[in-house]
């Protein structure tokens, strides 16, 4: 009798201390997992200058990969149809970039010009400002005694130590660039021996997953940088000819300016303004500025909105509010960099989550409605 007594009250104990170890479990697997992703980020941003130099060497790399495969074709062996791709890609970017520097310089040298009507605009505006404010606070009820005013005594920076954080910045940056043409000249001399050693990493039974997965990466990269390139020049084209109809100064600079920097998404309307409006400011009338105020607002929402959907859309098919999400972080982790990487980099990550199958309700998450209708049909 004593036995079958104690049977009911030990059970309950035994149950609560399984339940308890249930939820200690995973409680550090949570934990773990958190903390996992906190070394991670860590890393990421701790590893700024290596990685986003290796991934714009892959993009470049992806976008001269076509020209070796065309030369290979006409019996170049990869190794010289790489350097021959990669050495005409220097030319043409040193090419440009003497090109925009010296129309950069020209346009500073006479800026100086147009500085009087600049000041008188911004006077006005000042003007505006002052008795706004003025009006306001005549609304406001007077305090009975005077407020203390806070002083903040800042200690300058010292001129040894801004060139010499100036110097190591710089210093990084040109090691970086030193490093992308021998990147870019192994990545696609390499390119058939880093495939095939990337899928036999995995199972035999996953490599053809990983075959896929791959090959769709591969594709969404090119197209990406293809897709830009032809919008941005649609754009310039179509920038260039309207700037030029208004008499702005040095239109043709401008307009391939503020046509490419208008991709960047979300904030590009706001960069690729600024550049013609702070040039047309004191120079063209303000019928000549509303139509350069609506040319670049009606370029930009049709490139956004009817070309890059057509161009680059259909291999990206990311949600707009995780594109958001993804460029607000790896601004924050990279800066200007970030906001490059970042639509690539969460393309490829939905592509990865597409394959692998615990996954997929994540990269469902990730997608537009009509990806996430196709999904069973690219991961079969």
């Amino acid at each position: 009798m004593a036995t079958t007594q104690q049977q009911p009250t030990d059970r309950p104990t035994t149950e609560e201390e399984v339940e308890l170890l249930r939820g200690s479990v995973q409680a550090t697997v949570v934990a773990q997992f958190v903390i996992a992703i906190a070394a991670a980020v860590g890393l990421i941003y701790l590893l700024k200058l290596v990685l986003v130099t290796i991934l714009f060497s892959a993009l470049l790399a992806f976008a001269l990969d076509p020209m070796v495969v065309a030369l290979a074709k006409i019996r170049v062996p990869r190794a010289i149809g790489s350097a021959i791709a990669l050495l005409l890609f220097i030319a043409l970017s040193l090419a440009l970039t003497f090109f925009f520097y010296n129309r950069a310089m020209d346009f500073l040298d006479e800026l100086p010009q147009y500085s009087v009507t600049i000041r008188e605009n911004l006077q006005k505006l000042q003007a505006q400002a002052d008795k706004l404010e003025n009006s306001t606070r005549s609304l406001m009820p007077e305090g009975k005694g005077k407020k203390p005013i806070p002083v903040q005594v800042q200690q300058a920076p010292g001129l040894t130590k801004l060139i010499s954080s100036g110097a190591s910045q710089f210093g990084d940056l040109a090691l970086a660039i030193g490093f992308v043409p021998f990147l870019i000249y192994f990545m696609l001399t390499w390119k058939s021996h880093i495939h095939s050693a990337t899928l036999a990493v995995f199972p035999k039974e996953k490599r053809l997953v990983a075959y896929r997965t791959i090959g769709r990466i591969s594709e969404m990269v090119r197209s990406f940088i293809v897709g830009n390139l032809v919008v941005g020049l649609l754009n310039a084209a179509a920038s260039t000819l309207i700037f030029g109809y208004v008499h702005l100064p040095y239109f043709y600079f401008l307009g391939v300016i503020s046509a490419f920097v208008g991709l960047v998404p979300y904030l590009g309307l706001f960069f690729a303004l600024l550049a013609p409006l702070a040039a047309g400011m004191g120079v063209l009338t303000k019928t000549q500025l509303f139509i350069v105020f609506v040319t670049v607002i009606v370029l930009h929402l049709v490139s956004m909105n009817v070309l890059y959907p057509k161009v680059i859309g259909r291999r990206l098919r990311l949600n707009p509010l995780v594109v958001a999400l993804s460029l607000l972080f790896w601004a924050w982790i990279w800066g200007a960099f970030g906001l490059i990487l970042a639509v690539p980099l969460m393309a490829a990550t939905k592509i990865i989550c597409d394959y692998i199958e615990p996954l997929q309700g994540l990269g469902s998450w990730l997608g537009d409605s009509s990806s996430n209708g196709r999904l069973t049909r690219t991961t079969q």
